[in-house]
């Protein structure tokens, strides 16, 4: 594929990946007077933003900005001036623009008025509509001819697409039955790109040695709260859930990247929970100095703690006795793996940044750029996520604007 040369007219261009990198970067060059055709592997647009709507739309995060910017790992220079150029407040009020009111929750994260997704993915098809932009169902991208054509898989076969400036916003490799399936690693390898591996991001972890059938049987599915959760000198108190092989939820996955490189590097990692995160050790310590009597450790706990079954069968099956408040209060758990990458609610790993010049295209191959969740950047839940695809994918549109 040439290099765009300065000056040239882009009168046509092409946008892989239906999700909201993609539709953000063809919504940018739409309104830029592009002929914008956009070509994604399912059936429809947006599937993973439809399914993260299902318990409520998280679009982005009201903390102060300087905050806001520290949850991006890496945070390279590219990425932050793309947040600068479409901050959270942008967002919303890109929001507004669709018709698609929004509010702040009382955890500082932002949501639609009515919470769901379908509707601001629908005002959001009719504008891209409206500016022109044509869209290409079932085309699942392969890579290039010898000629340097662009090759799709279709269900009436294979068809090739003339060259023209391309955007690729092609996800990571989590839920890959809604299109993130990572199968463009090994094509842009094989241009030259240099990619790190994909790695489960947001994800759930198994414990070391599996739990007892007692936890698994009775508990699998349920929630652990109120809790904190403490690991490498940081400690952060929410919720998680109990699965049959370990846990997962929103407070595992603030620690997901720790927890994941922990156990790259010494093939497990010991996390401590807090069960009473709202009473004070010397508390713990003076109530179980009373004595629980007659009553079983049990319904002694639940007596002075409301410690409930839940929490009493995860100090049994983790704690000790001889150390009880200790126990209480820094329950270790030990974890040996993620779970698998197509569980994970993202993926890190992906697209070095290295491998892209100022205007978010390749270095090896001039006029194709990139944007969105397969590039080498992670965050937590919390709308970061939905926030830098956004961002990236109008930042990566804008550079191949700039290389006309």
């Amino acid at each position: 594929m040439p290099t765009l040369a300065s000056g040239s007219s882009v009168s046509a261009c092409i946008v892989i990946g239906g999700g909201p990198a993609g539709l953000a970067a063809a919504e940018v060059l739409g309104a830029a007077g592009c002929r914008v055709d956009l070509y994604d592997a399912m059936p429809s647009c947006g599937r993973k933003f439809l399914l993260a709507g299902r318990g409520g739309l998280n679009l982005t995060h009201a903390e102060p900005y300087e905050r806001f910017v520290t949850r991006f790992h890496p945070l390279p220079p590219l990425l932050r001036e793309a947040l600068d150029a479409f901050t959270p407040q942008d967002l919303r009020d890109w929001c507004e623009d669709l018709g698609v009111a929004t509010f702040v929750g009382s955890s500082n994260r932002v949501f639609p008025i009515d919470l769901k997704a379908a509707p601001l993915l629908r005002a959001w098809l009719r504008r891209l509509h409206a500016q022109g932009v044509r869209l290409h169902s079932r085309h699942r991208w392969l890579g290039w001819s010898e000629a340097g054509a662009l090759r799709f898989a279709t269900p009436a076969g294979e068809v090739e697409v003339a060259a023209a400036p391309t955007v690729l916003a092609l996800g990571g490799a989590s839920w890959s039955r809604l299109g993130s399936d990572g199968a463009w690693v090994p094509l842009l390898r094989g241009a030259g790109a240099e990619v790190a591996p994909l790695q489960p991001s947001n994800c759930g972890f198994d414990v070391l040695g599996g739990w007892s059938a007692l936890l698994r049987e009775r508990f699998a599915g349920q929630p652990v709260k109120p809790v904190a959760l403490q690991f490498n000198g940081r400690r952060q108190q929410g919720e998680f859930v109990l699965t049959a092989t370990g846990i997962e939820g929103s407070l595992v996955y603030a620690f997901s990247r720790a927890l994941r490189e922990a156990i790259a590097r010494d093939g497990c990692a010991t996390l401590h929970l807090d069960l009473l995160p709202q009473t004070p050790l010397e508390q713990v310590q003076a109530q179980l100095a009373r004595g629980q009597g007659s009553k079983s450790l049990s319904s002694f706990l639940q007596s002075q703690f409301r410690l409930g079954p839940l929490k009493a069968a995860l100090l049994h099956e983790c704690g000790e006795r001889e150390r009880l408040a200790e126990s209480l209060k820094a329950l270790p758990v030990t974890l040996a793996a993620p779970r698998p990458i197509d569980e994970a609610i993202s993926s890190a790993g992906g697209l070095r940044f290295e491998a892209l010049d100022a205007h978010w295209q390749l270095r090896a191959r001039p006029g194709l750029f990139a944007c969105g969740e397969m590039l080498d950047w992670e965050a937590p839940t919390g709308g970061y996520l939905l926030s830098a695809c956004l961002a990236s994918g109008r930042a990566a549109a804008r550079g191949l604007l700039a290389c006309r």
